[in-house]
């Protein structure tokens, strides 16, 4: 099985080296990855500059961009074969709810699912982050199912592990996105030159984390397993905003 790697973290993050070392016993490795911390970076790719690779002591291979663009650079050109499943993470906090729109976690395994391959982010849920291979056995079991029983079609999954030992895991349960509260306001604060500066402030509480929410499974001590869609076309509007532009 040949693998790819991938997060938003950062090529030298601890989670993607568990990431690594737990996938490992299922196949052959590859990773490709941001050279630096590209959180928040969502979906974007970078167009207005040339990419560089890079090869790390380790083996993993770093871009000088964004986690769509190492995925894309990945399947489109770099490797000399197509990936039979890709991996992100695992992600230093959580990716539910609204966080899936800003994640490059979930990004770059949407890119992988947008070419055709199946793709998995996985997310580690908590404040120490002191269980990553939790998260990692979570990941080996996914990867370890999709090779024995595939779907079919591609799929994308957004996992959210908690931050607890795997045996204390509750079980695993396949959720939708739960919804927050609009977010807290921006951070104003002065930078060394006495200049006006401000920080995005944190992401607002859960608003909508029912049974069957993403934050509900987590709440319980469970794995949440969510597979998002990419249509982001409002059917349910179609026929009124047709109306509308017609009066």
């Amino acid at each position: 099985m040949r693998i790819l790697l991938s997060n938003d973290d950062g090529y030298f993050a601890p989670g993607l080296a568990v990431l690594a070392e737990s996938l490992a016993p299922l196949g052959d490795i590859t990773v490709v990855a941001p050279e630096r911390d590209r959180s928040g970076a969502s979906n974007s790719l970078t167009l207005d500059r040339p990419l560089q690779l890079l090869r790390a002591h380790n083996g993993f291979y770093y871009v000088n961009g964004t986690p769509t663009d190492c995925v894309h650079m990945a399947v489109t050109g770099l490797l000399d074969f197509e990936p039979d499943v890709i991996v992100s993470g695992i992600n230093s906090g959580s990716n539910m709810g609204d966080d899936t729109l800003y994640s490059g976690t979930v990004a770059a395994a949407t890119e992988g699912y947008l070419l055709g391959i199946p793709s998995i982010a996985v997310s580690l849920v908590g404040k120490e982050f002191a269980h990553y291979r939790s998260a990692g056995r979570v990941a080996h079991d996914l990867v370890k199912r999709l090779a024995r029983s595939p779907l079919g079609e591609p799929v994308l999954l957004n996992v959210n592990v908690p931050d607890v030992p795997y045996e204390s895991l509750g079980g695993a349960e396949v959720t939708r996105l739960g919804r927050r509260h609009k977010a807290q306001p921006v951070v104003q604060g002065k930078n060394p030159r006495g200049e006006t500066v401000y920080w995005v402030g944190p992401a607002g509480a859960a608003r909508e984390a029912g049974p069957g929410t993403d934050f509900n499974a987590l709440e319980r001590g469970a794995v949440s397993i969510t597979p998002p869609q990419v249509d982001l076309t409002h059917a349910q509007q179609i026929g009124a905003i047709a109306e509308w532009i017609s009066r």
